[in-house]
């Protein structure tokens, strides 16, 4: 295999991300040569305007994380930060004083928001930053057109008994704290995918859904026109990896969100919400932890490879034997 693909959201997709090139370049990850490419279609549903600046917290996450430019500390944003522009925004009381910029992170915002302005998509702007960062990966969003991700929420002062605010508010400010009713992903019907997208897809070796969040990272990717038929179209295996451990996510908001969409929170039906492709589905196998092997009946049933490994991301070696489960996933004869 030399071409891998990775639907990525942020924290959860980067750190996978580490474990991928770190396999690669140890030969740890057998069928796979050692110049294998690795292609990142990110999700972009999460962006917002702050202050006037274009922010990317995927894109972000995942080109400062393997640039080793992260707050190892947050999982997010740039490492040795400080705070003086938040601070002085807040004395002159602007909003929103909810979601903050580093001096360092305000840079990546400032290059981009003027790149953007002076009318390159955003592709091409990605691809200007990662000229810095040196990521080890071809990092794509997913749509060079404005998607954005609300949230309704129940709010007994709203005429409707319900409000809908950004997603960044809904896990930044009120830390999804209050079910979410729905989640409305604003856009995405007109999206078109950013260039070179459906080509990752389409010749890739190997797809790869790592456990980033099924319903605002992976669900958005696969959401933008094209993208989901050309997953089912590809001659490529197609593996993912559960989000859901024991019952609930490792980290973000997964079981906030799924009951919005109908879906339970465990390793069994987000397997079976992407569904097998032999009918219908997007994937040809699903990973699950070992504490959730007793689903592995049901989504074998379904049509999906499926096998129980231990999915927690504790190093890169961790990540990389997970990934080297994929493989091994696909790879075996089907019973």
């Amino acid at each position: 295999m030399r071409e891998i693909t990775v639907l990525s959201g942020g924290m959860g997709g980067a750190r996978f991300l580490q474990g991928l090139l770190h396999g690669i370049a140890e030969g740890l990850l057998p069928g796979v040569a050692p110049d294998a490419r690795v292609t990142v279609v990110a999700n972009t549903a999460d962006d917002l305007w702050v202050h006037g600046l274009k922010v990317c917290p995927d894109l972000d996450t995942v080109m400062y994380t393997l640039g080793d430019g992260i707050d190892p500390e947050r999982g997010w944003g740039r490492r040795e930060e400080t705070w003086s522009v938040r601070t002085e925004l807040a004395e002159y009381g602007v909003e929103p004083t909810w979601f903050g910029l580093g001096d360092r992170d305000v840079a990546t915002h400032l290059v981009r928001t003027q790149m953007l302005d002076a009318g390159y998509p955003l592709s091409q702007v990605t691809e200007a930053l990662c000229r810095r960062w040196r990521p080890g990966v071809r990092l794509l969003p997913m749509s060079d057109d404005r998607v954005e991700t609300h949230v309704a929420i129940a709010d007994a002062e709203a005429p409707s008994g319900r409000r809908v605010v950004h997603f960044q508010e809904y896990w930044v400010r009120l830390r999804a704290s209050v079910p979410a009713e729905a989640v409305v992903v604003v856009g995405l019907d007109e999206a078109r995918p950013a260039p070179g997208v459906v080509e990752a897809v389409a010749e890739a070796d190997l797809v790869l859904v790592p456990p980033s969040n099924p319903v605002v990272s992976v669900g958005t990717i696969l959401g933008v026109p094209g993208i989901r038929e050309t997953l089912r179209a590809t001659a490529a295996p197609v593996v993912g990896l559960s989000p859901i451990v024991g019952g609930t996510h490792v980290r973000g908001m997964a079981a906030q969100v799924l009951p919005a969409i109908g879906v339970e929170v465990s390793a069994r039906a987000v397997g079976l919400h992407y569904g097998a492709r032999s009918a219908g589905g997007v994937l040809d196998g699903w990973l699950v932890d070992s504490a959730d092997a007793d689903a592995l009946p049901a989504l074998r049933e379904a049509g999906l490879a499926a096998e129980a490994v231990p999915l927690m991301m504790t190093d890169v070696d961790a990540t990389a034997r997970m990934v080297a489960a994929a493989l091994a996933l696909v790879a075996a004869p089907r019973p």
